[in-house]
C-alpha cells in the first residue's frame, strides 16, 4: 500500500492513523533516507496514544521508552549503531519480547539481530511531500493495513495497474 503525505501535518496525521490501526502493539520498521520524516511519523504514532510533547530521535541513546495511557512504546533509532549485537547490551531482546509497540528507525543497521517486523514503512521524498510504502509481514501487519485502508482521511495511492486503467 502507498500513501501520499503532502506535508508534515499529513505525515503526523498518518502516524496517528498508523498508531490507532496497530492497537498499541507490534513492530514497525521505518526506513528512508536522512530527512525523509521517520521521526515525524513516530511523533504521529506517539500522539495516537496521548503524547503531546516533542519527539526527538534517540540517535545517541538508541531507544526512548514511553508509557502512555497504559501502553508501552519503544522508539529505536539505529543510525549510529556500530554492530547489531549492541542491541543485546541495552536489553533489546527483552524490549522486543514485551507486549508493546516498537518503532525502529534505520532497521537495516540491526539486520541479522532484529526480529521480523509486523509492518515496514519506507518513506520516500517526493515533490511535494513524501510517499509511504507500507508492507505487512505478519497477520498483525495485514490487519493494520486493512484498518488504514478504511481511513477516509488518507490519500491511498492505487497500485500501478489500477492507475493505468483510469
Amino acid at each position: 500500500m502507498r500513501v501520499r503525505l503532502d506535508d508534515e501535518e499529513r505525515q503526523v496525521a498518518f502516524g496517528e492513523c498508523l498508531g490507532r490501526a496497530l492497537g498499541g502493539r507490534g513492530r514497525v520498521y521505518l526506513a528512508g533516507e536522512l530527512g525523509a520524516g521517520k521521526t515525524t511519523l513516530a511523533r504521529g504514532v506517539l500522539r495516537a496514544y496521548g503524547h503531546c510533547g516533542p519527539v526527538k530521535s534517540p540517535t545517541y541513546t538508541l531507544v526512548e521508552p514511553y508509557e502512555l495511557n497504559g501502553r508501552r512504546l519503544f522508539h529505536f533509532d539505529l543510525y549510529r549503531l556500530g554492530d547489531p549485537e549492541e542491541l543485546e547490551f541495552i536489553g533489546g531482546r527483552d524490549l522486543f519480547g514485551e507486549e508493546a509497540l516498537i518503532l525502529v528507525e534505520w532497521p537495516s543497521r540491526g539486520a541479522g539481530w532484529l526480529p521480523e517486523p509486523d509492518l515496514e514503512v519506507d518513506l520516500q521524498v517526493t515533490v511535494p511531500g513524501r510517499e509511504a510504502l507500507l508492507v505487512a509481514h505478519t497477520a498483525l501487519g495485514r490487519e493494520a493495513l486493512a484498518r488504514i485502508a478504511e481511513m477516509p482521511s488518507l490519500t491511498v495511492i492505487p497500485p500501478a495497474e489500477e492507475r493505468d486503467a483510469t
